[in-house]
């Protein structure tokens, strides 16, 4: 057995053990001052039709209750059985630049650790899309193919650096032929691309990977890093501390810029949408509008495990313990009143 909500368990039963600590004290106080300042003759008339043993069992009712109530917040399960949990959604492959140039710090910590932290908030904003990863550098690889499984996707884009790809400089053109064949090939909709990199490009043919991703039915959409002026890339030591700027051959300070056109004709061209991450913020509400408003598609199911809720079998005892306590009065039975009368 197990308790779906644990949490009311704990807090269920740090406020009963409150409660019956309060109802001891009280009624130790309240026994105190009858016996310092109340009359005995005057008391033990008051009481005379007084069930202190029926009182007990109102509160044992109430404390039964109380229990069982605790319980059933807790949902108890036991037994289980297997549902095939369907979702509807798009197919969204991420991809993202781990180039050196994504060290600068026009965004901070870097570009990069910006990237990653708005990847991880656009993940966990899904709720029916499967998601993959591409990474890319030099090269380009399918770090996670596209998954409904969110924690393992999360789990990718923590493990993204710089060092990842060995092959140096920035390939956008392999990065979107990448993605592209990770993609269903049978399929010619419901496809999102989603490139995430400063826009500096050193080699492959662009235009050829748009209009094959194109063809295949993907809709990319570009968020571009940086700034258009430039930004030094910083050196930093095994400490992480900062030891001077990256230089060319001829010794001159290298800034990596943002392309925004080319970034813009990639979109355009593959029937998506360009976003400036303006001061250092990437507007992933809109991105998730966007995408959230596009045609979707049903997903595979995945067959999960689904544990049986126990909670209506305890739920009536509470209720029971809690109306039997209000129907027992705390007044004696006729026959001890009667009794007790003829006593005195």
């Amino acid at each position: 057995m197990r308790f779906a909500t644990p949490e009311y368990f704990y807090l269920g039963v740090f406020a009963i053990a409150l409660i019956g600590l309060f109802v001891l004290w009280s009624a130790r106080k309240k026994k105190r001052l009858l016996e310092l300042f109340a009359d005995k003759k005057l008391v033990g008339g008051l009481i005379a039709n007084f069930s202190l043993q029926k009182r007990r069992y109102k509160y044992l009712l109430l404390f039964l209750g109380l229990i069982f109530l605790v319980l059933a917040l807790a949902r108890p399960q036991y037994g289980t059985h297997m549902v095939m949990l369907k979702r509807e959604g798009q197919d969204v492959m991420l991809v993202v630049d781990c180039s050196k140039s994504m060290l600068a710090e026009d965004m901070k910590p870097n570009r990069l650790d910006k990237a990653k932290q708005e990847v991880r908030g656009l993940i966990s904003r899904m709720t029916g899309d499967r998601v993959g990863l591409v990474a890319f550098a030099g090269a380009a690889f399918t770090e996670c193919p596209l998954t409904l499984d969110y924690s393992a996707a999360q789990m990718f884009v923590d493990v993204l650096d710089v060092d990842l790809i060995p092959t140096p400089g920035t390939n956008i053109g392999a990065a979107i032929q990448a993605a592209t064949a990770s993609f269903n090939q049978k399929e010619r909709k419901n496809k999102v691309m989603i490139i995430i990199t400063d826009g500096e490009d050193f080699g492959g043919d662009i235009k050829r990977a748009v209009k094959e991703a194109k063809v295949q039915g993907v809709k990319i959409f570009t968020i571009g890093l940086g700034k258009p002026e430039g930004e030094p890339i910083p050196i930093r030591n095994d400490r992480g501390e900062m030891i001077g700027f990256k230089k060319d051959e001829r010794g001159e300070l290298v800034l990596t810029r943002l392309d925004e056109q080319m970034l813009q004709e990639i979109a355009a061209d593959a029937d998506g949408r360009y976003y400036h991450a303006s001061a250092g913020e990437i507007a992933l509400d809109q991105i998730y509008e966007d995408i959230n408003a596009m045609e979707k598609k049903e997903q595979k199911g995945m067959l999960m495990t689904q544990y049986e809720d126990r909670y209506q079998y305890v739920l009536p005892f509470a209720i029971l313990c809690f109306g039997a306590e209000i129907l027992i009065s705390e007044r004696k039975s006729r026959r001890k009143e009667n009794g007790a009368n003829e006593t005195d």
